[in-house]
């Protein structure tokens, strides 16, 4: 079926939502407008199909689903905590991803063996991705959560297991493709289910967020695949746009990680993943009451603030804004140093510092900030250990080594909030720590820096 001159220049107009989109959300001051330029495009493209003369089976069905989901999506989204975006991110990314699958699935079964090569080629590379995607995310998901531990998960023999079930999948594929039977695309749906939990399971804490933005990147391949099965053109430049701009951030995520993604992904194997399992020491620390932390604060020239994900975790985004323009008003030159993979995902800490109404020129990405620690009078660290780190720098057997971390430890004092000596994400002992120029104030992040905020108002 033609579609309609108006339905094609709609589609146009929709894919240049997208793009616009894209382009808004790289930058944190228009990330709103983006989010809603493209949440306008979706909905545009989703009631364009009721118009444009296709014939649409189980239509009341269809209708009722699109009311739940979009119900569903509308309560997790409103409800969720800014610090458990990531695991929704990941969640919505696994159902896209596991959408795709299914559609795919749907396609090959009715197509009942008469579809071109093509069709059965992207039909299976579909399946494969989309549901890579959806259990892959799953895991992350677990993972980020705690429901299951962070560290990486090497199962007896791991890597033979993984390169067989791959192997397995893609034999299966070309069989599938070859000889288009229902029972072929169930197991390779199976196969490749299996293959997203095994690629996943391997990966650390510290570099979760990076396998989010790749399984991302999977899925709108997947979605664009599925565009070619439903002869969608829509569908096409979604899922492109989608893939594209997530293979871009991973490539990012893992350059400022340090490691090459290889690593990342398979480096439990060989022991250089994130996420160690080093034993934990008990040495003594020297500790500091709310008062002896405003005094240092109060009587500094320059502080550097280092927000991490104990700052989310304890909503103290405010307070902390609050300390800082108290800081500003004695005419104390204050920065936040954002490192690229604070928080559990890039961008994680810059939103949530902007619901505390903090300046955008205020934050400070890595690169620029690091030269100015060795100059600063006390940095203030809260709720942030692997970003800060030395051993990222210092110990080649750690599994952070060679990721660029922020140059606390050059500062002239160092103050960590933290709730107890519990490590990182990643599983290790920061030494900055012992460090005898480093002074602990343990605690909830909100309670402790209300209390320093009201010892410096009291100086």
């Amino acid at each position: 079926m033609n579609t309609p001159t108006w339905a094609q220049l709609t589609n146009l107009a929709v894919a240049v939502l997208f793009i616009l989109s894209l382009k808004a959300l790289s930058s944190p001051k228009s990330a709103r407008l983006g989010t809603l330029i493209g949440a306008v495009g979706a909905l545009i493209a989703t009631v364009l199909l009721f118009f444009t003369g296709i014939e649409l089976d189980n239509l009341i069905i269809i209708v009722v689903m699109i009311v739940i989901g979009s119900a569903i999506g509308l309560v997790s989204a409103r409800r969720v905590k800014m610090t458990q975006m990531p695991q929704l991110v990941a969640l919505f990314n696994g159902v896209g991803g596991g959408a795709a699958g299914l559609v795919a699935v749907v396609e090959f079964l009715h197509a009942d063996g008469s579809g071109s090569f093509l069709f059965w080629l992207f039909t299976v590379v579909t399946v494969i991705i989309g549901s890579v995607a959806f259990s892959g995310s799953i895991v992350t998901y677990l993972k980020l959560q705690e429901i299951m531990t962070t560290r990486p998960v090497v199962i007896p023999a791991g890597k033979w297991v993984t390169m067989l079930v791959a192997a397995g999948t893609v034999g299966v594929a070309v069989w599938a493709i070859a000889t288009p039977e229902f029972w072929l695309i169930l197991l390779l749906l199976a196969l490749s289910l299996a293959f997203g939990v095994l690629f996943v399971l391997p990966v650390g804490g510290a570099d979760v967020p990076i396998v989010i933005s790749l399984l991302n990147a999977c899925t709108g391949l997947a979605v664009a695949a599925s565009g070619y099965v439903l002869n969608n053109v829509l569908l096409l430049i979604a899922g492109t746009l989608v893939g594209a701009s997530g293979t871009v951030l991973t490539s990012m995520m893992a350059k400022a990680m340090g490691r090459p993604l290889t690593a990342t992904l398979f480096g439990a194997f060989s022991g250089t993943t994130a996420g160690g399992t080093t034993e934990i020491t008990d040495r003594p620390v020297r500790s500091g009451s709310p008062s002896d932390i405003a005094i240092m604060l109060g009587y500094a020239g320059k502080v550097i603030l280092v927000p991490g994900y104990g700052l989310a975790v304890a909503q103290a985004q405010s307070t902390l804004r609050e300390l800082a323009d108290l800081l500003a008003a004695r005419g104390i030159d204050v920065d936040y140093a954002i490192h690229p993979v604070a928080g559990r995902m890039p961008g994680h800490m810059n939103v949530l510092l902007a619901e505390a109404s903090v300046p955008y020129e205020q934050l400070k990405e890595m690169d620029e900030i690091n030269p100015e620690f060795s100059s600063t009078d006390v940095v203030l660290v809260v709720g942030a250990n692997d970003v800060v780190n030395p051993a990222a720098r210092t110990d080649k057997s750690a599994p952070i080594y060679g990721m660029p971390i922020l140059d606390v430890d050059t500062a002239g004092q160092v103050v960590f909030l933290k709730r107890s000596m519990r490590p990182g994400f990643a599983g290790i002992e920061n030494e900055l720590l012992f460090d005898p120029k480093t002074t602990m104030l343990f605690g909830d992040a909100k309670e402790s820096l209300t209390k320093v905020v009201s010892s410096l108002k009291a100086l």
